[in-house]
């Protein structure tokens, strides 16, 4: 079979030390018969240590040239696609109906993520979110140190808030370079990201929009960004407009969400 070249057009960058590779696996600690998909599975380097502890793995590949590889592997199923065009959701009620035993919200998912989208895929993860048991991903690490920070910090920013709100979310692994072939411009790691178990109730859209907002100006205080929105909306609460949007906690931007919204009649 014919070596396949990195694509740069999709981002690619293969995962080739064994070691990583391992340390990885124990991680997301696979378990015979978990309903998993992963993201981007390129030359095989994680799904055959993965499909091997489940039994069968669904794998969901570009790349047109590595599905038909992938399709020669009796142990998976390929889903030819762009991952942002994939109804997880659907895709977790398939598996979960062939599991039999599979649990709502049970989904597993792993994936070493197209750096280049990795936030659009993150965030369309998030619209089915509700199927999930939890994700572990390889992404930059730039992203995912603004994925878990805290307030405050010059890494709190958009995408801290729009995930922290849903997940608890934990970066447990840091990757060089060396680790891939070819090897990318930056330091890479792992993010354990799991679904809250009790989530506050809140418009996701307007919450989305609440805090695009908060963020749109990172340097001025939110009474020039959030506080003309809010006072277009009518709202007539109390909210301390004189800090930054860095400076305010998840649990305050989502209890401003809900103070927001229009009540349910």
């Amino acid at each position: 079979m014919k070596q396949h070249r990195a694509r740069k057009r999709f981002g690619q960058h293969f995962l080739s030390d064994s070691a990583i590779i391992d340390a990885i696996v124990r991680e997301i600690d696979p378990r015979p018969g978990d309903p998993m998909v992963e993201i981007g599975p390129g030359l095989a380097a994680l799904t055959q240590p993965l499909v091997e502890r489940l039994g069968r793995l669904t794998v969901i590949e570009l790349d047109r040239d590595l599905a038909a590889r992938l399709r020669a592997h009796p142990q998976l199923d390929v889903v030819e696609s762009d991952v942002l065009r994939v109804d997880f959701t659907a895709l977790a009620q398939r598996l979960g109906a062939e599991a039999k035993d599979s649990a709502p919200g049970s989904l597993r998912i792993v994936g070493n993520l197209p750096y280049n989208i990795s936030s659009p895929i993150l965030f369309h993860l998030l619209d089915h979110v509700d199927v999930v048991a939890d994700q572990h991903f390889m992404l930059q690490k730039e992203v995912i140190d603004r994925m878990v920070a805290r307030p405050a910090t010059a890494d709190y920013g958009r995408l801290s808030v729009m995930l922290q709100w849903r997940y608890a979310m934990e970066n447990v692994l840091f990757v060089p370079p060396e680790c891939f072939d070819p090897p990318p411009r930056v330091d890479s790691a792992v993010v354990r990201m799991q679904p809250l178990a009790d989530p506050p109730a809140i418009d996701r859209a307007l919450f989305g929009e609440l805090v695009q907002v908060a963020f749109s100006q990172r340097r001025k205080i939110l009474r020039h960004t959030l506080g003309r929105w809010l006072e277009q909306r009518g709202f007539a609460g109390s909210v301390d407009l004189q800090r930054r949007a860095e400076e305010v906690p998840v649990a305050e931007y989502v209890a401003l969400a809900q103070a927001v919204q229009p009540a349910t009649p």
